[in-house]
């Protein structure tokens, strides 16, 4: 992401809990916890946001230290090697402050263990020496609230994933939500869009708000070149085709995939290998990046034999579920 999308990206997030769109549980439980905090003075709870990309969790993270009156430190588990590192970023903190740790999953377990005392006793463990002459020495840490983000919970070891005393999934947006942010991010890049072409949008945006702001920067991108500040549906129409983004906001990747599945392969049930294979396609980006839209859509079905199209996937590639059905009980 070039700094020029990055500065436009921070531009569009919003500051307060009462300028965010959609979440509404997940809302309601963060302003129950500030709430709680500014009385007691001091946090005693660490908060863990999971779910999708792109669906706010970094902005959600933000938004609680500004809500707090607090700095926020920004980090990720890949990056952190060794307890020392952890170590000094704590040290540099006051109380009050935020502790954001993106992809929490990826921490190394013995920085991990190093953050068990930290988050429940506001403690850190220092080992000075080596061998039997090694000693350890705790030194106390400022009363901070760590906020951890992953797309994997599963891949959190228990003991650190129960050290968190919020744990809130993001999900997936509706397209009135998206429709929401959509007009909201055009007032602050400052040029109209209309209802219809802001629906057009998040129609496309795969239910997730970085997807739609994205498409939305491309479109500010046109409008620039082509000097026309009317943004409507068949400006929207040129770009989309562009971008190979269809109505449900599949690009050529994924459809790359349902043809392989309901056309190359007449539907018949396949295994993900398979399927890299004949996409050129490393696994990984199989199921990390293709599959998980086309499951939450409804167009794909995971069974024992492999994976399977729906019918409503077969229509939109337009493959008549019936004749395949038809083809497949010939085989049997």
């Amino acid at each position: 992401m070039s700094d020029t999308t990055l500065n436009t990206v921070r531009r569009l997030r919003p500051k307060k809990l009462s300028d965010y769109i959609g979440q509404s549980n997940v809302i309601q439980n963060l302003k129950m916890f500030i709430s709680a905090v500014k009385k007691r003075g001091n946090p005693t709870e660490h908060i863990l946001f999971y779910g999708p990309s792109g669906t706010g969790k970094t902005t959600l993270s933000n938004i609680v230290a500004n809500e707090l009156g607090s700095e926020i430190k920004i980090t990720s588990g890949a990056v952190i090697e060794r307890a020392g590192d952890i170590a000094a970023i704590l040290t540099s903190m006051n109380d009050k402050d935020v502790l954001f740790i993106d992809e929490i999953h990826r921490l190394p377990k013995n920085v991990e263990e190093v953050l068990y005392p930290v988050m429940e006793e506001f403690a850190l463990d220092i080992i000075i020496g080596k061998g039997p002459s090694a000693r350890t020495v705790r030194l106390s840490v400022p009363h901070i609230t760590i906020i951890g983000a992953t797309t994997r919970l599963a891949m959190l070891s228990t003991p650190l994933r129960e050290r968190f005393g919020l744990l809130l999934r993001l999900d997936y947006y509706s397209e009135k939500e998206l429709l929401n942010i959509i007009k909201r991010s055009s007032v602050l890049l400052k040029f109209k869009i209309s209802d219809e072409a802001a629906l057009s949008i998040a129609k496309r945006s795969r239910g997730t708000p970085r997807i739609a702001i994205r498409i939305l920067n491309r479109v500010r991108d046109v409008r620039d070149m082509s000097g026309d500040s009317n943004i409507d549906v068949k400006m929207l129409e040129n770009l989309f085709s562009m971008m190979e983004l269809d109505g449900l906001g599949l690009s050529n990747i994924d459809r790359k995939y349902l043809n392989v599945l309901g056309k190359k392969y007449k539907n018949n049930p396949l295994g993900v290998e398979t399927i890299a294979s004949s996409l050129s396609e490393d696994k990984k980006t199989i199921e990390e990046f293709i599959e998980p839209y086309l499951l939450q859509i409804g167009f794909i079905k995971k069974t024992t034999r492999g994976r399977v199209l729906t019918d409503e996937a077969l229509n939109h590639i337009g493959v008549k579920a019936s004749k395949i059905k038809e083809k497949q009980e010939k085989l049997i």
